[in-house]
Parts: structure tokens; sequence; C-alpha cells
């Protein structure tokens, strides 16, 4: 909470790290969450745009320097995502994400995201720091 701007029902990294410029986020899907209201009734899945989400909150911890007080982290682009398996309730999904290349404010990225080492989502993309 003391790098993302994220709030409420959109903070979804119950913890993120970094080790040796790579990012490392976690998240357990605990059923409730709005997202998972309608998609689907009686087999709820996290959408893929929440997965990619979580991405994102996981790379920004890579970048907490640049994100001070004023300052917004904005998705700018999506490339070669795949969606491999499910997330569903009960998941804990870990992200990992690393810095490609970087030229302040665009940040360049890829990451993947697992659970129990079962890939789920593979993904580049990219998002500036923005004046908030």
């Amino acid at each position: 909470m003391g790098i993302l701007p994220h709030r409420d029902n959109m903070l979804l990294l119950d913890d993120a790290r970094h080790e040796d410029g790579i990012a490392i986020g976690h998240y357990t899907v605990r059923g409730d969450e709005f997202f998972l209201q309608g998609h689907f009734p009686d087999n709820p899945i996290v959408p893929g745009v929440i997965l990619c989400e979580i991405l994102a909150q996981s790379a920004c911890v890579l970048m907490q320097d640049a994100l001070g007080e004023g300052k917004l982290p904005v998705y700018t682009g999506l490339n070669n995502v795949r969606f491999r398996s499910p997330v569903k309730p009960g998941d804990t999904v870990e992200a990992q994400c690393r810095i490609k290349r970087a030229k302040h404010p665009f940040y360049f990225a890829e990451g993947t995201i697992t659970v129990d080492g079962r890939l789920c989502v593979s993904a580049e993309f990219s998002f500036a720091i923005t004046e908030a």
C-alpha cells in the first residue's frame, strides 16, 4: 500500500517484493470478489483482465522509486497475452515480472502468473508513470 495507489476492491496483491530484478506478488482469490459475481454463475473464474492487472501491480514494486507522491502508473499496452489455465476461488496466484527496458516515463515488462507451479498467464506489457 506504500507503493500502489490502488485501494478497496482494486488492490489485488496480498504481498509483493523484488529479488534480483524480479517482482514477485501473491494474491489469494477468496471467492467473494466483485469480478466473480457474474463470471460465471456456478463456475467462477477470475477474468483475464484482472489477472493482467495483478501482473501490472506486481511490476510496480520494481519502480517504487519512480512512484512517489502525485505519481500514477497507467497501462499503455498489452502484447502476446496468453491465458493457459483458469484461476478459481481458493487459488493463490504468484505473479513474476521483470522490466525488459525503460525510458522514463515508459516501462516495458514481461511476466507470468502461476498457481502451484501451473502456468496460467504469460504476457508482455507496458505502462507509463504519469502525474496523478
